[in-house]
């Protein structure tokens, strides 16, 4: 046999099993570069998430906010939760509703996130008021709902 053939044929075979696939250093960059795309995407995704999930509370209390009404239709005075027919949870269950207070002259219904949804910090407890025919929506990071306006605005948009 040739050796010229010869080695022009294991030449061949070496560009081949070269061009043949990805090197560990190609592989590592690609990952690097999609763990840098997804740090920054996941925040993101994460607060879009958050506020899809806060509209689990807002259908809530709007729930409770129509039964406290057909409930003082009937009665002196709003109801607990259970006398108006409302469920404590929201209806994903990301969100438990409880009644605050509630007399003649109003109620105040408050939702706080619970699980996962815990983790929205500025919008954690959203208040519904209703004091004197004053409805009255507040928003918070604790049971206090002290945000000012415009973060209640934020926690409170559709």
């Amino acid at each position: 046999m040739n050796p010229t053939l010869r080695s022009s044929r294991s030449r061949s075979r070496r560009r081949d099993r070269r061009n043949a696939g990805f090197t560990l250093i190609e592989t590592m960059i690609t990952v690097g570069i999609a763990a840098v795309l997804s740090s920054i995407a996941y925040p993101s995704l994460e607060g879009q998430v958050m506020r899809a999930r806060r509209t689990d509370a807002l259908v809530a209390l709007l729930q409770a906010q129509l039964a406290q009404e057909r409930f003082r239709a009937n009665n002196a005075s709003y109801g607990s939760l259970a006398g108006a027919g409302v469920r404590p949870t929201s209806p994903a269950g990301h969100y438990r509703i409880a009644v605050v207070s509630s007399d003649a002259a109003g109620f105040e219904l408050l939702a706080s996130a619970v699980a996962g949804q815990a983790r929205d910090a500025r919008c954690r407890h959203l208040r519904l008021a209703l004091v004197d025919a004053t409805l009255t929506y507040a928003s918070g990071s604790d049971a206090t709902t002290a945000n000012p306006a415009d973060a209640n605005r934020a926690c409170w948009s559709r």
